[in-house]
């Protein structure tokens, strides 16, 4: 089987199985998106799901949080992974955004990876989700599935490299929903230690399915 054949039958079957797909993460506007994709770094979605309901009721836009000192936004985040620095990057990211683009996200990548906190995948994520744009943001689930499904060659061993071979192979128009496709997929079905092979749909045409 070629890659492209590959491909092809792998877009199929996630194009019919799941034609509506969206973040799990759980937010009412740019700016919370933000804040939510910013906390899930090493966390997992639910755990996020959990701590921003409150946090957003006291710092629900970017003008409240730049008010806000990283010890304030500090007690509603504890939970999760590196609470420090991620109060820290929140409030610097609000008032600059705040001070920058009065208020509101913006949606070009320099622009995004200018704000603390904001990594290449946490810009695709916001590119991908809140504007609809064909970016592939390349989380842990993303770049493991992708190398299990032979998607991407051995050599495309970093998260940029996966991200370019995925755009490159992947129709403009199913960009957005292939992220989520192939992390919930990995979420579910293709774990880190322990890939549920007996359950997967797709273990008939991946090279490293367990037959």
């Amino acid at each position: 089987m070629t890659r492209k054949e590959r491909y092809d039958f792998i877009l199929d079957y996630f194009r019919k199985e799941m034609p509506e797909v969206e973040t799990e993460l759980e937010f009412g506007s740019v700016f919370q998106l933000l804040v939510a994709v910013i906390l899930s770094a090493q966390c997992t979605d639910k755990r996020i799901n959990q701590v921003t309901p409150e946090l957003f009721r006291h710092y629900p836009d970017a003008r409240s949080m730049a008010l806000a000192e990283p010890e304030d936004v500090l007690e509603y985040i504890k939970s999760v992974s590196y609470p420090n620095a991620k109060s820290e990057h929140l409030v610097k990211m609000a008032r600059m955004v705040v001070e920058r683009h009065d208020g509101e996200v913006p949606s070009d990548m320099n622009l995004l990876l200018d704000l603390p906190g904001v990594g290449r995948k946490t810009a695709n994520v916001i590119q991908s989700v809140a504007f609809g744009k064909a970016t592939m943001a390349v989380d842990t689930h993303v770049f493991r599935v992708s190398h299990r499904l032979g998607l991407v060659s051995p050599k495309d061993d970093t998260p940029f490299k996966v991200e370019q071979a995925l755009t490159k192979n992947i129709p403009a128009e199913d960009v957005p929903r292939a992220h989520h496709w192939l992390l919930l997929h990995g979420r579910y079905v293709c774990t880190a230690r322990k890939p549920h092979c007996e359950k997967c749909d797709l273990k008939g045409v991946c090279p490293s399915a367990s037959h």
